[in-house]
């Protein structure tokens, strides 16, 4: 299901390639991830570290 969300943002509305998977990594590095969601503020973190706008709430990225 969340690839089908990820599928819906348009790529102008998504951060690099780059990024995503360097955000995505210290998400699986943090011991807030809960298969997939975020602990501490219950976002999806594959989507929200697509967003240019999003933030770690732990200022991790």
């Amino acid at each position: 299901m969340i690839e089908k969300y990820k599928a819906a943002i348009k790529n102008e509305d998504r951060v690099s390639e780059d990024i995503y998977e360097k955000r995505l990594s210290v998400c699986k590095e943090c011991d807030r991830l809960n298969a997939g969601t975020c602990a501490a503020c219950g976002c999806y973190v594959e989507l929200r570290a697509l967003s240019p706008v999003s933030k770690c709430p732990y200022h991790s990225w």
